[in-house]
């Protein structure tokens, strides 16, 4: 470990409860001392999502179907306008018998629930014998109210609803009712006076299960804007909320975003858009978690679907490999004890994948179930791992970004930092790729082993861009050119102090966080600066050459292991 990093030892002591899953090896006790990094970067993803898939046509239908999963992931109560039912829309449900058993045929739930008017949005108490819904039927406040439905068990029929009354309705819209999971906040959708937009989000809350429902507030401008803001829901732990949106900056026409709150009693944070392929271009609503967080079901019209709005399934995984080196090891496992006892997205991933607000015993749990492992990291996107024989292609084993050698560098089967790698020669050496990702879009990462170069040579470029990796002209130290646009003040490159150009193998890395870009060898953060944005480019890819391949930036050297996230790394 270089001399020149701050140190801080870290010991904890006796942590009875990890345990290896897949393997018959159990940690008893935990004692680690390490020696750490105390200045580190900032991170930002911590979960990524699967491919969304369809529940099915035993589910969905031809019609508009919506509605939430239940907390046990066992029965789903949703409104639809398809044929068989009662009025307008009503509330129907299906069940399973366990979470990977197949979903029954849904059922309508009958009189006295639904009317021959409009019933709808319902949501169901933890225990399944409480369920909220929206309907405008007769007895009510105003257009659409709140009502109540209970049962005595989960065998009984439902009650006739009870309106929810004027402290809680109002005169105008009030709709899409969610219950929390201790059943003490009830979160909806409402056009009331005292809101931020068209529809606005508000809370009511009571102190037990038994009591009255209190007069609701508004979440605020920032869950609200002067949008629609609407379907709410919460997860288990009670720390991030879900809801739709109108609001600029998704993908669509609705799209899910997500706050988090660091407790029950604190303010909630700045919403995030979940992004893809959560959300499309097509309208993207309703997003219920399972309780244990690994998935989150939502309704979507995308196109492959059966009908309307059609009930949607992905999966949610947090982000263990906080590295970026593709597998989950003794350095991912220094990081999280930096980070013990903070409120750090990186290494919040327990309970999975959503975390708590402190990384704690959950999350080195979650952390010693994928030890040792080698991970599919859906942000993972492109890898040349330059270890070729001897071939005029370098091969992209993750992303299919096929590079093109030009001026026939040499491979270099055994003479890489991991495994093999490709030996530039300064003169016409380096290679052309597909485009993989333009920096503007969002943050990412690159990573990679370097051996050799000489100052104002570039270890990877973007054509008609700038200069990803270089070595700074006059100091021979780790740069980057990537910046924002340049307007009235160009903004200079980020220069290092990390003098590369020594002969000896160097791990390399630029990190863009959607705030920060910094620079980082061997491990060690050397650089590092707030930017409000990146310059937008869309050229291809050159490794071992400037922009537009000049003479003087050719680097002679040797290049391995070449990695590209779209998300932000801890190198």
């Amino acid at each position: 470990m270089p001399a020149s990093r701050a140190f801080v030892t870290v010991q904890i002591r006796s942590l009875d409860m990890v345990q290896l899953i897949g393997s018959r090896v159990r940690i008893a006790a935990l004692s680690v001392f390490v020696v750490l990094l105390c200045a580190v970067g900032p991170a930002q993803a911590d979960f990524t999502f699967g491919e969304p898939v369809n529940l099915g046509p035993r589910v969905n239908s031809s019609a508009h179907d919506g509605g939430l999963v239940s907390g046990d992931g066992l029965s789903i109560f949703f409104d639809s306008n398809r044929f068989g039912g009662h009025g307008d829309w009503d509330i129907w449900t299906t069940t399973r018998e366990t979470e990977d058993g197949l979903w029954g045929i849904p059922v309508n739930l009958g009189s006295p629930v639904n009317t021959s008017v409009w019933d709808g949005v319902p949501s169901v108490s933890s225990d399944g014998l409480t369920l909220f819904l929206s309907s405008n039927r007769s007895g009510g406040s105003g257009d659409f109210d709140l009502w109540m439905t209970t049962r005595e068990t989960k065998e009984h029929p439902w009650a006739t609803p009870v309106n929810l009354g004027p402290t809680v309705n109002s005169p105008s819209t009030d709709w899409s009712p969610y219950i929390s999971p201790d059943g003490l906040e009830l979160y909806f959708g409402s056009t009331r006076a005292g809101g931020w937009g068209d529809y606005d989000l508000w809370m009511t809350t009571r102190t037990t299960p038994e009591a009255d429902w209190g007069p609701p507030v508004n979440l605020g401008l920032g869950i609200n804007s002067s949008a629609a803001e609407f379907t709410p829901s919460i997860s288990a732990h009670g720390l991030r909320l879900f809801f739709c949106s109108l609001r600029p900056g998704g993908y669509g026409n609705r799209d899910i975003w997500v706050a988090t709150r660091a407790t029950k009693d604190a303010d909630w944070g700045t919403p995030m858009n979940l992004g893809p392929p959560l959300n499309s271009p097509s309208m993207d609503q309703t997003a219920s978690p399972s309780a244990d967080g690994s998935s989150i079901f939502f309704l979507s019209n995308r196109p492959g679907g059966y009908g309307g709005l059609d009930f949607m399934q992905v999966s949610v995984s947090p982000v263990v490999d906080f590295t970026g080196d593709y597998k989950v090891d003794i350095d991912d496992l220094i990081i999280l004890i930096e980070y013990w006892g903070m409120d750090e997205s990186l290494c919040d991933i327990g309970p999975t994948p959503w975390g708590d607000g402190i990384v704690d015993e959950q999350d080195l749990e979650v952390l010693m179930s994928y030890w040792d492992q080698e991970l599919d990291d859906p942000n993972f996107i492109a890898h040349w791992k330059l270890d070729e024989a001897a071939d005029m292609f370098a091969t992209d084993s993750v992303g299919g970004h096929k590079g093109l050698a030009m001026g026939a560098p040499v491979w270099q089967p055994d003479g890489g930092q991991v495994d093999g790698a490709l030996e530039f020669d300064g003169v016409d050496d380096h290679v052309i790729t597909d485009l993989v990702l333009n920096p503007a879009d969002g943050t990412f990462s690159v990573l990679m082993w370097i051996k050799g170069g000489a100052p104002g040579q570039v270890i990877i470029s973007q054509t008609d861009g700038v200069n990803w990796l270089m070595v700074d002209a006059v100091e021979g130290t780790l740069t980057t050119e990537l910046s924002p646009l340049a307007t009235r003040t160009p903004v200079p490159p980020l220069v290092s102090e990390a003098l590369i150009a020594d002969d000896d193998w160097h791990r390399v890395a630029f990190v863009w966080d959607g705030f920060t870009r910094s620079l980082h060898m061997d491990g060690t953060l050397v650089a590092e600066d707030e930017q409000g944005s990146l310059a937008e480019y869309g050229g291809t890819l050159n490794i071992g050459c400037g922009p537009a391949h000049e003479q003087s930036t050719l680097f002679s050297g040797l290049i391995d292991d070449v990695r590209i996230y779209n998300r932000a790394v801890r190198p």
